[in-house]
Parts: structure tokens; C-alpha cells; sequence
């Protein structure tokens, strides 16, 4: 059975742009998927916990020396890996906020990133565990960014992704949205790619 992985990151839930574009997504899939499950990882819901001491000391601790609150933030990161792993497409919306990714995708990023895990270290640097697969971030952003020189949000997911071993990731793009009348035709135009995708 085919499996689709669904990451939200939007914090206007169903409202917001990116969402609206992997719903799009998601409709298509389902007719060309019809016995296809849909795995939706909200991060907004999530709570997830940001990057600190507590962490990482978790995550670098043996499994033998955890602490019950330490194993269940392991846990926790663990399921998210086996989602990846277990997707044959992932979806994930980047909607830009002051000029970069959402708090609440970075946190799960910091727990997708275990070395020996998800990544390893070799004499020739390093080197991403999990088996690539097709990935698509829907970049919905107020202004115009693409190949202007000023995108930090893009570039930086594609190389974490590609840290971890998913390299066959493809980016749409719907910009402008804060423009007035630029934005109905960058939504449209996004619409119409996302949904030849599949």
C-alpha cells in the first residue's frame, strides 16, 4: 500500500497557503492512489520541543542511561524517522516567516538529525541513512525570494534534507502572496504544477 507523508508546518492550519497547496496535492495522489494512505504530521499541533540542553542530552545518551523523560523524547523522534522511511512520497509545506522556515519545522529537523541514525560521519564527509524518495515542498511566501539572492528558507531545507539522504526533493513555489494582484496568479500558476505532479 502506497504511503504519503504529509508534513504541516503552516500556522494557520488548513488556511494557509502552503496547506491549501498539498490538499491539492493530496486530491490527486488519492485518485491515482485510491488504496494510498495518508500519514499527516501536524508540527503545529505537535508541541514539539526546541533545540536545548535537555535535547540533546537525550538524544546522545545511552539507551541504557535515559531517563524516563529522556526515552520518551527519543520515542518521539523515532516515530518521526520511521515515517520518513516508511513514506514513498513526502510533502512537506514551507511557508517563509520572517524570512525563513517555521520554529516548529526546525524542531522537527533537530530531531530527524541523529548521527548513526539518520547520518554518519566518513573520512569523506558525511552521509545521509535514509533511503531517498520523492519529496515536494510547497514555498508559499508574501514576497518575491526565488533566485533573488535573499532566499535562507529553500536552500537550507533542501541541504538538510539531503543531509539525511533525500535528495530527490522538488520545490513549488507560489510568491508574492502579500503583492495584491500578483497573488492570485502565483497561487493559481502553484496549483496547476502541484497537481500535474502526480
Amino acid at each position: 500500500m502506497a504511503t504519503l507523508l504529509h508534513i504541516k508546518s503552516s500556522i494557520f492550519g488548513d488556511e494557509g497557503k502552503s496547506s491549501q497547496l498539498a490538499a491539492t496535492f493530496i486530491e490527486h495522489w488519492k485518485q491515482a492512489n485510491p488504496k494510498g494512505r495518508v500519514l499527516v504530521r501536524d508540527l503545529i499541533a505537535e508541541e514539539l520541543p526546541h533545540l536545548d540542553s535537555f535535547v540533546v542530552g537525550a538524544l546522545m545518551t545511552p539507551e541504557a542511561e535515559r531517563s524516563e523523560a529522556q526515552q520518551a523524547l527519543v520515542d518521539r523522534s523515532d516515530q518521526f524517522i520511521r515515517e520518513i522511511k516508511a513514506a514513498d512520497k513526502i510533502i512537506i509545506g514551507v511557508p517563509m516567516y520572517n524570512f525563513s522556515i517555521p520554529t516548529q519545522l526546525k524542531a522537527y529537523f533537530d530531531l530527524l538529525a541523529r548521527a548513526g541514525v539518520t547520518f554518519k560521519y566518513t573520512d569523506q564527509g558525511s552521509v545521509g541513512l535514509i533511503e531517498d524518495k520523492p519529496v515536494y515542498l510547497f514555498a508559499t511566501r508574501g514576497g518575491l525570494y526565488n533566485e533573488s539572492g535573499i532566499d535562507f528558507q529553500i536552500p537550507f531545507v533542501k541541504q538538510f534534507l539531503g543531509f539525511i539522504g533525500l535528495t530527490s526533493v522538488q520545490v513549488i513555489f507560489a510568491e508574492g502572496l502579500s503583492m495584491g494582484a500578483v497573488a492570485a496568479g502565483s497561487l493559481a500558476q502553484a496549483e496547476q504544477q502541484v497537481a500535474a505532479l502526480n
